[in-house]
């Protein structure tokens, strides 16, 4: 399974994807410091600086083989918290090049990534725009703590499947009419409308948090039963990275990149879970 990662940041999806078994072939990221990471991690894998430059007929001219799934964590800035929430208004808002990028490419599988914040935002526009071309789509909320690191950071993933060429579709009957994909869009704009967990978005505090919290780690001291810190003598909400340690080297721009990654189990996960389809 040949995976195309855009957004790669310092390489997160593809750690866990090729933990699962599947192979990067290239990589997307404008950040300098980013990329020095995945060089000294993938040295023989392209990158590519610029998703906007990025198309299908660059990747068949540099001979980047057929893609099977496109990963990425699309820019969370226009959605965060953390910023001024302006969604499509937002320079940043970056899903449109990801998107074209699928179009053109036309992969089996998506694995998209971003904040809790895009819920009420743009995750139905996102669901939309993948079912237009082609693709089942499954939004699930899983937090780091379902692969059981000790904090919580809620992500929403955006997993979609296609056969473009109609053959598994079409002979098994699954080709669903245009009736059903509106009654799926129609679920998608409920759940954007009320920001509310529903049959079509799976929330992982059920089995995942259940075993993180019946888990040694919650019996430490300044934990709660349910996984909640109620000290500051483990890892706060966010582990501690030493922000205002003396002489690391990029030490500012490790901590931006390590914001911006996501925790490698989890693509891992669903990596896994494809492979045993595939295979």
């Amino acid at each position: 399974m040949n995976v195309l990662d855009l957004f790669s940041g310092i390489g997160g999806f593809s750690l866990g994807l090729e933990r699962a078994g599947m192979k990067t072939v290239a990589f997307c990221e404008i950040d300098q410091y980013c990329r020095k990471i995945l060089n000294k991690h993938w040295p023989e894998v392209p990158i590519y600086e610029d998703i906007r430059t990025l198309n299908a007929e660059r990747l068949q001219k540099d001979g980047i083989p057929t893609i099977d799934v496109i990963c990425g964590g699309f820019p969370c800035q226009p959605f965060s918290v953390a910023g001024k929430q302006k969604g499509k208004d937002d320079n940043r808002y970056l899903w449109p090049e990801m998107l074209r990028v699928i179009a053109e490419t036309k992969p089996t599988y998506i694995i998209g990534e971003n904040v809790a914040g895009i819920v009420n935002m743009a995750l139905e526009q996102v669901s939309v725009d993948l079912e237009n071309q082609g693709y089942e789509v499954q939004t699930l909320i899983i937090p780091a703590c379902a692969a059981n690191a000790p904090h919580r950071r809620d992500r929403v993933w955006i997993l979609g499947y296609a056969e473009h060429h109609g053959q598994f579709t079409a002979e098994n009957g699954r080709k669903q009419p245009q009736s059903q994909i509106t009654t799926g869009t129609n679920q998608k704009r409920e759940f954007a409308r009320t920001g509310g967990l529903s049959g079509d978005v799976a929330d992982t505090n059920s089995a995942g948090r259940k075993e993180f919290n019946a888990s040694p780690l919650t019996n430490r001291e300044g934990y709660s039963r349910g996984g909640i810190v109620e000290a500051r003598s483990y890892w706060e909400a966010e582990p501690s990275v030493g922000r205002v340690v003396d002489g690391l080297s990029g030490r500012v721009d490790r901590i931006k990149a390590l914001g911006n990654a996501v925790v490698p189990q989890i693509p891992e996960i669903i990596g896994r879970a494809i492979m045993e389809v595939v295979v």
